[in-house]
């Protein structure tokens, strides 16, 4: 009996399904962060540049709010990727107190490198690992869990 299965055998307890759920989520999230070359960037910095390449430029109180971090954490967070050149800064047109954020060109070509590089060892690791129904079964699997993030 699988540590998700019931005594009955019918339905996983639901609580101990969550747990594991959330146990093997992580770990897999730790590896593929594991995966980018010489570690290029810090989860946060990966988080900010993600945002800034999808919903544009921002501030640093709306970056804040929405990575869910103070305005002085995201301060930092921003000087680094400036400090790398992946971001950079314009006064707001209109708050001249402002500056707004940008993603560069480089800062672009590093978030693509961290994402080829997870994408190419999950890729290499399913190939690896799985077979055709398990592949299957972990097709619909993804599809139940972007279900489960939509809510």
């Amino acid at each position: 009996m699988s540590a998700t299965q019931s005594a009955a055998g019918d339905e996983p307890p639901t609580g101990q399904l969550a747990a594991d759920l959330a146990t093997v989520v992580g770990r897999l999230s730790r590896r593929l962060r594991s995966a980018s070359p010489d570690s290029l960037l810090t989860p946060t910095q990966r988080a900010v540049l993600a945002r800034l390449e999808s919903e544009g430029p921002g501030t640093t109180a709306a970056l804040a709010r929405g990575e869910y971090v103070r305005p002085q954490s995201m301060r930092l967070t921003l000087g680094a990727l400036e400090e790398q050149g992946f971001v950079s800064r314009a006064p707001d047109p209109t708050d001249g107190r402002q500056s707004v954020v940008s993603i560069t060109d480089s800062g672009r070509a590093t978030l693509d490198a961290v994402r080829a590089a997870k994408h190419g060892w999950l890729t290499q690791a399913l190939t690896d690992e799985l077979d055709a129904a398990e592949l299957y079964t972990l097709t619909e699997a993804t599809a139940l869990l972007e279900r489960l993030v939509r809510k």
